[in-house]
């Protein structure tokens, strides 16, 4: 099996279960697609711009996509093209649109995956935390990456002037190319991270989580990092020797120098975080 055949089936995750007949009348193209993802979540950062009012219960943790499908339709019944007002639509967070955007596109025969990493163009971090949708371009002979979560309202509010349906090579790092980045000294690494959880200790959460959602475990104990100790924040140096060889991996996978059974194995023995 090839990378790409992996990449096209669905997983866990991104199965859209019984509903899957609400994939039916989508649009052809991946801006279409796009278009349609945003219009149906809300990113609970977001939601006070849309006029959500703070007391609205939101879930934050990711959902399935087939208890995603389910949730859009008890929040607004009908064909997943319509038109949805804010307050019936979902709520998520950047991995939900990646997760929804990558279903439909397996589910039209497109080879497509989850990464994890870092944006730099969300906010007014320089490298902010963000979970993304690769997909596979016979034509381009390469990996292209698309943001489900950019619709209008964002496009215009963070000037966004590229194409969230294929994003300049250098708007999204993968948490992988951020390490090394961050390693060598090319950027600072407390450039990276999510609100006030920067710096190497974060870099490396995102390393394992893009590792896992290679290999389809898009969700994992490293989601908890919210609840790591300070101890555990310590990062030895037998530590960040084991995540330079994880972030090379990743890097010869992506080369295709380094075959997936090799990968799943390295995702396989870090499931879980020390904390």
């Amino acid at each position: 099996m090839t990378t790409q055949e992996f990449y096209l089936r669905q997983d866990a995750l991104t199965d859209p279960g019984a509903l899957v007949g609400t994939y039916d009348d989508l649009p052809e193209t991946i801006s279409g697609l796009c278009g349609i993802v945003s219009g149906l979540i809300i990113h609970v950062a977001w939601a006070e711009r849309y006029g959500i009012p703070p007391d609205v219960a939101m879930v934050r943790q990711t959902q399935p996509v087939a208890d995603r499908l389910k949730l859009i339709q008890a929040a607004f019944a009908g064909p997943l093209t319509a038109a949805r007002p804010p307050r019936s639509r979902t709520f998520g967070t950047c991995r939900d649109y990646a997760l929804l955007l990558c279903s439909m596109l397996r589910h039209r025969s497109i080879p497509a995956r989850v990464r994890c990493g870092f944006a730099t163009y969300i906010g007014d971090d320089i490298y902010h935390d963000h979970w993304i949708c690769e997909y596979w371009s016979p034509d381009d002979r390469r990996w292209l990456q698309a943001d489900a979560q950019l619709d209008r309202l964002q496009i215009d509010q963070q000037q966004i002037a590229f194409d969230s349906a294929n994003l300049p090579r250098d708007a999204f790092l993968t948490a992988s190319q951020a390490w090394r980045l961050a390693r060598s000294n090319a950027v600072a690494a407390g450039a990276f991270g999510h609100g006030a959880a920067t710096g190497l200790w974060f870099l490396h959460v995102n390393v394992y989580r893009d590792l896992l959602s290679l290999t389809n475990r898009q969700m994992s104990g490293w989601d908890s990092w919210r609840d790591a100790a300070p101890a555990s924040k310590v990062l030895t140096v037998n530590a960040l020797a084991e995540l330079d060889r994880l972030a090379d991996m990743v890097t010869a996978f992506e080369n295709g120098s380094q075959q997936f059974a090799v990968l799943d194995e390295a995702a396989s023995g870090h499931l879980m975080p020390r904390w």
